[in-house]
Order: C-alpha cells, then sequence, then structure tokens
C-alpha cells in the first residue's frame, strides 16, 4: 500500500492551490450550453486544502481539456500549461482518467503547472462560456453503487418495493452496478421516454473515485486508495428497475444519460466528509437532505467489502448511496416528468442541474 500518495493529494493542493483555496469565497459564474442555461456554482471547499479537476469544452470550442478549476471562478488548462511552460507530462493532459492512473508523477506535475499558473495572471482562464462534461466522460468500466445505505431510505421503500424479501437491512453492504453509457454531464439533459416508462426517479448520492489499484484492501488502508469525490446521481426507472426484468436492478439503473457526475472532482484533502450534505431538489423543492454521518456502511467499510477478491482499478467510480425522500417512496408517488430540474449538491464540493428530457 502507497500511504505517499495520500500525502501527495495534500501536498499538491497545498503548494499549489492552498492560497486561494484556504481564502474559499463562493463564485456563480454561467454556464453556457446548447442545451441548459445553468449557473456554474464554485462552493467553498469544507476541507482547507484540495483541488477541483473538471472536463469541459473551453469557450472557444474544440475538443474537451482538463482543468483545476479555481474559487475565484477562474480555470487553468492543463495542457496548455504544460506547453507553455514546456513541460513533458506523465499523462495526457486531455484526459482525467489518464491523470488519475499516472500516479504521483501525474499529480507532481499538476501541483508544479499549478504552482507556475498561479503566478501568471494571463494563465487563469474564466470558467464563463465553457462547458463542463462529466469529469470522466466515458468511465474505462461500470460505475459501482450501493443500495440502501441509508437507513432511512430503507425504512421508507419497505411499503413500495415490489420485492418484499428485503425485510430487514443487510449486513454487508448491496452492491450493484450502472452500465458506462448512463455518464452524463452535470448540466446536461436526462433523455426520458414516456412512451417506456413514467416512473424515472431521483437518487443524490457521494461518489467516491479511485486512485489507485487494489484488491482485498483493509478498511484501515482505505481512504489511502480515494482520489476524490463528486456530485452523482443515480437516477432510476423504477418500473423496469422492480417489475420488469425480474427485479434484477442493472437494466433500470442503466438507461442511457441517467447518471449525471461533475461538475467536478474534488481531490479527498478538499473534502471533510463528516461536513457534507448530500441533498437533491427537484424544480428548486427540497427532497432529499442527509449527513454523510447518516451513511448506514462508510466509505472504509464500502471499500474494503468491494474489493475483496475483486480488483478495484485506478480512475473507478463507486455511488456510495442515496438517503430518504426519492419520489418513488413518497404517498402519493412522485415520478420525473418533461422538463423538470433536478438539482443534486454535495455541499462543499459541488451542484448539478439536470433537466428531463422527453425523447418523443
Amino acid at each position: 500500500m502507497d500511504s505517499h500518495r495520500r500525502q501527495l493529494l495534500k501536498a499538491s493542493a497545498a503548494s499549489a492551490v492552498g492560497g486561494l483555496l484556504a481564502t474559499a469565497q463562493s463564485a456563480s459564474q454561467a454556464q453556457s450550453s446548447s442545451s441548459t442555461a445553468s449557473r456554474l456554482v464554485v462552493p467553498p471547499l469544507s476541507g482547507k486544502i484540495g483541488m477541483r479537476l473538471a472536463t469541459c469544452t473551453p469557450p472557444s470550442g474544440g475538443a474537451p481539456i482538463v482543468v483545476a478549476v479555481l474559487d475565484n471562478g477562474k480555470m487553468i488548462d492543463l495542457q496548455a500549461e504544460a506547453r507553455r511552460q514546456k513541460r513533458a507530462l506523465p499523462f495526457d493532459p486531455a484526459s482525467m482518467l489518464a491523470l488519475i492512473k499516472s500516479g504521483n508523477a501525474g499529480l507532481e506535475q499538476v501541483r508544479a503547472l499549478v504552482d507556475a499558473a498561479m503566478k501568471t495572471p494571463s494563465a487563469l482562464l474564466p470558467v464563463e462560456g465553457a462547458r463542463f462534461l462529466s469529469p470522466i466522460p466515458r468511465p474505462d468500466r461500470n460505475i459501482y453503487c450501493v443500495g440502501w445505505n441509508y437507513l432511512d431510505h430503507f425504512e421508507e421503500g419497505k411499503a413500495a418495493r415490489f420485492d418484499k424479501s428485503a425485510e430487514k437491512l443487510p449486513e454487508h453492504p448491496v452492491f450493484f452496478t450502472k452500465g458506462t453509457h448512463t455518464m452524463n454531464g452535470p448540466f446536461d439533459p436526462i433523455p426520458h421516454d414516456p412512451g417506456y416508462s413514467n416512473t424515472t426517479d431521483w437518487e443524490a448520492e457521494l461518489a467516491v473515485i479511485i486512485g489507485q489499484t487494489g484488491r482485498n484492501i483493509s478498511e484501515a488502508q482505505a481512504m489511502d486508495y480515494v482520489f476524490g469525490y463528486a456530485p452523482y446521481n443515480d437516477t432510476t426507472v423504477r418500473e423496469a428497475q422492480q417489475k420488469l426484468h425480474g427485479g434484477q436492478w442493472f437494466k433500470g439503473k442503466s438507461l442511457d444519460g441517467h447518471g449525471p457526475m461533475g461538475p467536478w472532482i474534488v481531490t479527498s484533502a478538499g473534502v471533510k466528509l463528516d461536513d457534507i450534505r448530500v441533498i437533491c431538489r427537484i424544480n428548486g423543492v427540497e427532497k432529499q437532505n442527509a449527513s454523510y454521518k447518516q451513511m448506514y456502511f462508510k466509505i472504509p467499510r464500502i471499500i474494503a467489502e468491494l474489493s475483496r477478491g475483486l480488483t478495484l482499478e485506478a480512475g473507478d467510480i463507486i455511488a456510495t448511496g442515496t438517503p430518504s425522500g426519492v419520489g418513488f417512496a413518497r404517498k402519493p408517488p412522485e415520478f420525473l416528468k418533461h422538463g423538470d430540474v433536478i438539482e443534486t449538491e454535495i455541499t462543499g464540493v459541488g451542484i448539478m442541474r439536470n433537466t428531463i428530457r422527453s425523447e418523443s
């Protein structure tokens, strides 16, 4: 186990952007895209140090770039900075997955790039006009997910669940996966096919991004494998999840675009887990609000159990479960329809806004 990696995450952030992030002033900037007119909110980080790493299409257009987003509404294009500084990088600077997989060497280069950019005002780009994508637009592997990880959510769904066999909270985490095509951007529309089902539901979650490959990881070492965190929504078609396919969750969880993430990854040193809340609003009305402290299986336990006999790889994403307040368990049930806006917030990390868009 390379515990130096966790320290490097902290050191890289402290050296490069600690000065700005420690002041932690919130800034709101406009995000323009063809699909939405959402505002990009840069909330203060809950930790004193850390970096926001994002994938976006720059205002000038062209291919996506990987950027570091600062508190003051500016961002640093890692690829452009590497060219300007004539620095050879050990990873593809246009790929978040490549950065994550590059390990300590890559993080050290990011630290050096941002250090120099902070001294060069012309290197700080505005976020206005940039189109933010999922930080990992196309994961290498399915997204791992944890079911029933908040007691209130488990209890609220008992009466509404089609499968009545789950009457007692499991002694081990419940795992399932979502297909890679579910990945969606933080401000992009979520497709909805009313001819298939009108039972699309929201599930705000904290996503964990794994930073290095490991198997049989102990709880004591698990947090050393965390690269960072991001808001995530495990958007679900309940009818497909519970009734249409024998109670097997994969299809109902895996429709295209039903897994927005972003607008960035905050490296682990920038997040105080005990301070964050998982919040979901539908058309401005709060539906979910819970603390990480209410999570039944905490992140070290999740990583330890998931990795038992199963290799986790750098860049893997784990959605850690949703709190109570989902639509299908409400009385009467509430489901998403064309035009509804889902706002998913992880306090101190970021906010997404996705609009439901009918395909027919």
